[in-house]
């Protein structure tokens, strides 16, 4: 599977099949297409079916096929932000937050991901389930706003607001840390906690959360009455 990804803020990733391959996507993602690509609707199991909706995705998945030549596919992102590519392998596993996925190869395996401490699934601002990517192949995520990366070292972490984690090397951990004194939790605007990410790995930030942009948009919003 050969890709480029183009425009921004709102990107499109398009997609180039030889005879016979194959991509799967979430539901709605396609927006543009050569005639010859045929789709098919995958529900697979009862298991995976409800694991993708407790996700935050659709439970329904679309696999399309080139049929009869070559064929090209474009998949559009659904808010402002970026399509960021990673390449899964049988070493490289990957974390991502709810509603992340957008395409992927079919060797690319996706599952539920239950953070182990529940507080940090709670509190952390980043949901008790993610999902977990397996297998080999290119995965391509919807990221809110921009990316900035990071690689922590063994035992190093860093801390982030709610809501900006974007994905992980499943190699790191999530847990919660207590915004230190009353008046700053209170009175600061940050929130109580803060999600806390300690490596091994790579860590991909996400600049601008679509639950944080729509909260900035609210305030200009007149409400009736």
């Amino acid at each position: 599977m050969k890709y480029e990804i183009q425009g921004s803020p709102y990107p499109v990733a398009v997609i180039y099949l030889e005879n016979g391959e194959s991509v799967v996507c979430q539901k709605g993602a396609m927006t543009w297409m050569s005639p010859n690509m045929e789709m098919q609707t995958s529900v697979g199991s009862i298991g995976k079916m409800f694991g993708r909706a407790f996700s935050g995705e659709s439970m329904f998945q679309n696999i399309y096929t080139a049929k009869g030549g070559n064929g090209m596919i474009a998949f559009g992102s659904s808010a402002p932000g970026e399509i960021m590519p990673i390449e899964i392998t049988p070493t490289q596993t990957i974390v991502a937050q709810k509603s992340a996925f957008l395409a992927s190869e079919k060797s690319v395996n996706y599952e539920l991901f239950f953070q182990k401490k529940i507080s940090s699934g709670f509190f952390g601002g980043e949901g008790f389930i993610m999902q977990k990517f397996t297998g080999s192949g290119t995965l391509l995520l919807e990221i809110d706003g921009s990316i900035v990366n990071y690689t922590l070292a063994p035992g190093q972490s860093i801390l982030v607001d709610t809501g900006y984690l974007a994905a992980m090397d499943a190699t790191c951990s999530i847990s919660i840390e207590n915004v230190k004194g009353v008046g700053n939790a209170l009175f600061g605007g940050e929130g109580f906690f803060n999600t806390k990410i300690t490596g091994p790995g790579r860590v991909w930030l996400q600049t601008m959360p679509l639950a944080q942009m729509a909260s900035s948009i609210a305030r200009y919003i007149p409400t009736s009455g």
